[in-house]
């Protein structure tokens, strides 16, 4: 997979994660790039990477709780169709990435470091997913 495809898709299991558990599914936070949401200490591990192999992406999936687990197996199973770009378009799209880039005030193609903040998040999703907060 592309290292721009696992970032999205980490992003669409953190917010549904956030919808479904009210909780983080990990403490690092997502940037506003100009291609989408992007965690920094992710983009660092894959730097000047395209193609990753599953060996070149870290971390222990026996760590995950039920939840957790839960909530990767099924935006896995959703969004492993989409290519990169795709769910970069579906990032772009109203919502908590546009809000930061609004906030930081930065045109499309321009370089933003701006946290994507975690309400916006937990709003956006839980309202694709009908939760009634």
């Amino acid at each position: 997979m592309s290292a721009m495809k696992l970032q999205k898709l980490c992003y669409f299991a953190y917010g549904y994660h956030m919808a479904w558990e009210d909780r983080q599914l990990f403490p690092e936070r997502f940037e506003a790039w100009a291609n989408g949401p992007v965690v920094w200490e992710l983009y660092d591990q894959h730097r000047g990477r395209y193609r990753l192999a599953k060996s070149d992406i870290q971390g222990d999936a026996a760590a995950l709780d039920d939840g957790e687990r839960d909530s990767v197996n099924v935006v896995l199973e959703n969004f492993r169709s989409y290519d990169a770009h795709e769910l970069s378009a579906m990032t772009h799209q109203p919502g908590p990435w546009l809000e930061a880039r609004k906030r930081a005030g930065v045109t499309d193609l321009q370089r933003s470091n701006e946290e994507l903040w975690d309400e916006e998040i937990a709003d956006f999703f839980g309202a694709l997913v009908g939760r009634e907060d």
